[in-house]
């Protein structure tokens, strides 16, 4: 029987140990990216991280749609795996990889159709376009394979499994490690070859993950096409929001690469190491929003609504405290990161200068993603959508355009800055305002009612010459000794109303 052990016990410790697990495999994929343009920077052309730069923004883009769809998938499964209902869990499961299946089937063959107009769009040209399409051949085909990895990795943590889901994402970083020297190198390869390394990291996950699904824990079934139509509705009902908020965030990575892209190829190589080393850095805050949302959500489940509070705010701290070490050690390591992935001239600077000025900053971007795991689970999800694509749009497009108009490139990075600061900070309210509305609308009636019946009680009494004052468990003992009063001081406790008991018999 699931016990919920994050009612009781120190939230921060809750916290830094989910967040610690949940980062080791998200940070095995990200150092993975980072070793790919470390690979490629051997090569000394700085081309090869600019082309990485520009494919990574619309692969970013398309599995980020993968996201959104196992995030459904791993609601409903859970949900039905929690019921006890293991038989609705299979064809859910099932249902869900179909979807999954045809939406990253249609998404990989549009993308793959339009690759150069795609590119052209984020602002590549020349030869560095040439190398991205290269690379996005390769890469974009495979996208159905990492969004059913995705899905039944998910499907993993949903039945508790969450060690496996981290093995398979630990074992396809391990290939893409291996054969991305061997493809580079050894066949000559170069971003090609980074490319056919990361599809067959994309096939070891899928392989580790649909092995644990369908071997293990047995939850693959039969396809019913009117099981299939009927659930539908439920599974975009979850991955419609879902994907509208996780696609919110590289299109704002687009417009920033866009932007960027106006001062030459020189500067997007830069940015392409960055794109790889903030997730390696601040691979612990991308885990946060993870560990805090089954967190609040059990809280939230028990009314422990100061516990939901004290969830956000020491999660908030966490970011904090965290973000500004890393980001004092990038700065003390900022000419290593340099010489290490062999950047030079403006490449270099915009590196030195993110370390130097901007990475404390994420500190509003983990704050955001702190609120939006509370939306999420106190039922306000369209919340999340909402600030997600908010940031992505009012909140970095005017600021990136304003400040490459009077800061140049760097303007661009601290126009990004400024948009996070104002939807960090705004999301936090939000999200602290958000638990008091539903304290309110969810223990202040049952307090009301529970007023008005223990008065219109206590009255009956007063007529039939009993106390007033004594408690209306007491009372109830006195009129009817076979009135058991454990439920009324259960309720009592939960809401917070503090009366003197007498024992029942």
């Amino acid at each position: 029987m699931a016990v919920a052990k994050f009612v009781q016990g120190s939230i921060l410790r809750h916290i830094l140990v989910m967040s610690s697990t949940a980062a080791v495999g998200i940070s095995a994929l990200f150092v993975v990216d980072l070793l790919d343009i470390f690979f490629l920077s051997l090569l000394g052309e700085q081309e090869l991280a600019a082309a990485v730069g520009y494919a990574g923004t619309i692969s970013f883009f398309t599995t980020s749609i993968g996201i959104g769809l196992s995030i459904a998938l791993g609601a409903l499964v859970s949900r039905s795996i929690g019921a006890k209902q293991t038989e609705k869990a299979k064809r859910l499961l099932l249902n869900s990889l179909v979807v999954t299946l045809l939406m990253s089937l249609f998404v990989a063959f549009s993308v793959y159709m339009f690759i150069p107009e795609l590119l052209s769009l984020v602002g590549a040209t020349g030869k560095t376009a040439e190398l991205a399409e290269g690379y996005l051949n390769i890469l974009v085909p495979s996208l159905p394979l990492i969004c059913l990895a995705m899905a039944l990795g998910s499907a993993l943590r949903a039945v508790g499994d969450a060690k496996l889901s981290m093995v398979s994402t630990l074992i396809g970083g391990g290939v893409n490690a291996i054969f991305d020297p061997i493809f580079i190198f050894m066949f000559a390869m170069g971003i090609e070859g980074a490319a056919v390394a990361s599809v067959m990291a994309r096939f070891a996950v899928f392989a580790v993950a649909a092995r644990g699904v369908v071997v293990k824990h047995n939850l693959f079934g039969r396809f019913n096409i009117d099981h299939f139509i009927k659930d539908l509705k439920p599974i975009f009902a979850i991955a419609g929001p879902a994907m509208l908020t996780n696609v919110a965030t590289p299109i704002g990575n687009a417009v920033v690469t866009r932007a960027i892209a106006d001062f030459g190829d020189s500067y997007v190589a830069g940015w392409a190491v960055l794109g790889r080393l903030i997730p390696v850095s601040f691979g612990m805050i991308f885990a946060l929003s993870g560990a805090v949302g089954p967190i609040v959500g059990q809280n939230y489940g028990a009314m422990e609504f100061e516990r939901v509070k004290e969830s956000l705010t020491r999660a908030i701290q966490f970011c904090i405290v965290y973000v500004v070490a890393v980001s004092l050690l990038l700065f003390l390591t900022r000419n290593q990161i340099v010489s290490v992935f062999d950047m030079k001239g403006d490449a270099a600077a915009l590196i030195l200068f993110f370390c130097s000025y901007i990475a404390v900053f994420f500190i509003f971007s983990g704050i955001l993603f702190v609120a939006n795991a509370s939306f999420n689970n106190l039922g306000k999800a369209k919340y999340s959508t909402l600030f997600n694509v908010g940031k992505a749009t009012v909140g970095t497009i005017p600021f990136v355009y304003f400040g490459a108009q009077w800061g140049g490139v760097y303007g661009v990075l601290m126009g990004q800055a400024v948009g996070s600061i104002l939807f960090g900070v705004l999301g936090v309210l939000v999200a602290y305002r958000l638990v008091d509305k539903v304290r309110a609308a969810v223990v202040e009636p049952v307090v009301h009612l529970v007023a008005e019946d223990k008065t219109e009680f206590d009255e009956e009494l007063s007529l039939s010459g009993q106390s007033p004052l004594s408690s209306s468990c007491a009372n109830m003992a006195i009129v009817n000794e076979e009135q058991d009063c454990e439920g009324s001081n259960e309720v009592a406790e939960l809401i917070g109303v503090k009366e003197d008991s007498a024992p029942s018999k």
